[in-house]
């Protein structure tokens, strides 16, 4: 047991010795940092000496730069996603710096909403605001207004059908 242990080691002391720079220069390639690649060089040889009973000199170059693909996909993986939060913040804090104008434009429409359901039938301009405003359920406006759950629907239907088309005119 000691033997393959000392093996293993002066394995990977020759490993590293003779692929270190290969190893390097293919991270490098792979992500184009300097640091990382060198981070990620150690991580590799590190994760070697984990396969300790593994390892045989006639192929451990390959076993070697598989451990450092994967550790490069694991990298650029973590890479992208870190990016792209980044940008959803960055338009979240955009969106958010914006929250006068989106305030502005908000009202704009609630205003042009109220207007166009003003000019809607008595009984659906009722339903439609109920439904909209109140938050009430079909069930809810038909049992207060003493309709069918169908007439409600119908109204509610047709008065947001009228309300959308016109709001997409304003758009």
């Amino acid at each position: 047991m000691e033997n393959i242990n000392v093996k293993s080691t002066r394995i990977v002391e020759e490993s590293y010795r003779r692929l270190c720079t290969s190893v390097f220069r293919y991270i490098y390639y792979k992500i184009g940092n300097k640091e990382e690649a060198e981070d990620l060089v150690q991580d590799t040889f590190v994760r070697l000496m984990e396969y300790k009973q593994m390892l045989c000199e006639e192929t451990v170059q390959s076993f070697i730069f598989t451990i450092a693909r994967n550790l490069v996909t694991d990298y650029l993986r973590r890479y992208y996603k870190r990016r792209e939060i980044n940008v959803y913040l960055l338009e979240t804090t955009v969106t958010y710096n914006n929250n006068v104008e989106s305030r502005i434009v908000a009202d704009d429409l609630a205003r042009r909403e109220k207007h166009r359901m003003s000019l809607l039938s008595p009984q659906r301009r009722v339903i439609y605001r109920m439904n909209r405003y109140e938050e009430k359920t079909v069930p809810e406006i038909a049992l207060k207004l003493q309709l069918s759950l169908r007439t409600v629907e119908n109204h509610l239907f047709a008065g947001r059908k009228e309300v959308r088309e016109y709001m997409r005119q304003c758009i």
